[in-house]
């Protein structure tokens, strides 16, 4: 156990020792600071910029695109996943379309978007529902599929009706599932909505980015990257919280 917890701190470590590494290797210039600019450069450029406001501005418009893709696509995708799971039927109609459809790059549909929706957020938006759409349905749908049908007879032998089946067996039964995709779908919906903003926004972290990369700024690019990082960390976080909130008998088991 003691090498374990020791083990624990390596990653720390060695991310501490490459940054001053790449510190040293800039102010020695061994390392070109036009392409890679110092650490302690992209914290006072991280630091300006937030004094500035200009960051908040720029997550605002990000926070805006993924919340309304996120609701809409997973929300869609959390409903259909659970139709399908629980209706075999259904599923064995739409399958063959979902999987023909998934393996396509989502950002490679977007100028097809364009031309239904039009240049604004309404494209946008539309990109990152239909990315987030097909990682929750996925994984709801097989979460369900997952329930042993021992489940289901003694609900039924307990006299359960098609509500109280859903709401004691179905849902408690694939919700570490719907957690996963809900993580998969954020992930992805956060990789979407960055990419979207590169092509087209002119707000946003990723418009930020191609503004930067413009002026040829790459400090305020690392500056950038380190926010959508920190963005990435804290998404992942809470939904291992709410998962150890909501299903505190799935990491017992887990372990």
């Amino acid at each position: 156990m003691k090498e374990y917890s020791r083990l624990k701190w390596l990653p720390l470590l060695l991310a501490i020792s490459i940054l001053i590494l790449w510190e040293l290797g800039g102010r020695f210039g061994i390392i070109s600071s036009l392409f890679f600019p110092k650490p302690s450069t992209i914290i006072q450029t991280l630091a300006e910029i937030i004094s500035s406001g200009e960051i908040f501005e720029a997550l605002a418009a990000t926070f805006s695109r993924l919340f309304f893709g996120l609701m809409i696509g997973g929300s869609c995708g959390l409903f259909l996943g659970l139709a399908m799971g629980w209706f075999r039927p259904l599923q064995v109609i739409i399958d063959p379309i979902i999987f023909a459809l998934h393996p396509i790059p989502k950002i490679s549909i977007f100028p097809l978007i364009l031309v239904v929706f039009g240049l604004g957020e309404s494209s946008n938006i539309a990109i990152v529902a239909i990315s987030t759409f097909f990682p929750m349905l996925i994984n709801t749908m097989a979460g369900v599929r997952q329930i042993s049908p021992i489940h289901f007879e003694v609900a039924e032998n307990y006299g359960a009706n098609r509500l109280n089946t859903f709401t004691h067996v179905v849902l408690p039964g694939s919700l570490p599932l719907i957690l996963v995709g809900a993580r998969l779908a954020l992930n992805t919906s956060l990789v979407i909505t960055i990419a979207v903003e590169l092509l087209t926004a002119r707000e946003g972290l990723g418009a930020m980015i191609w503004l930067a990369w413009e002026t040829f700024r790459t400090e305020e690019i690392f500056a950038s990257l380190i926010v959508i990082a920190l963005l990435g960390s804290g998404f992942n976080w809470i939904l291992r919280f709410m998962n150890n909130r909501f299903l505190p008998w799935h990491d017992a088991i887990s372990a």
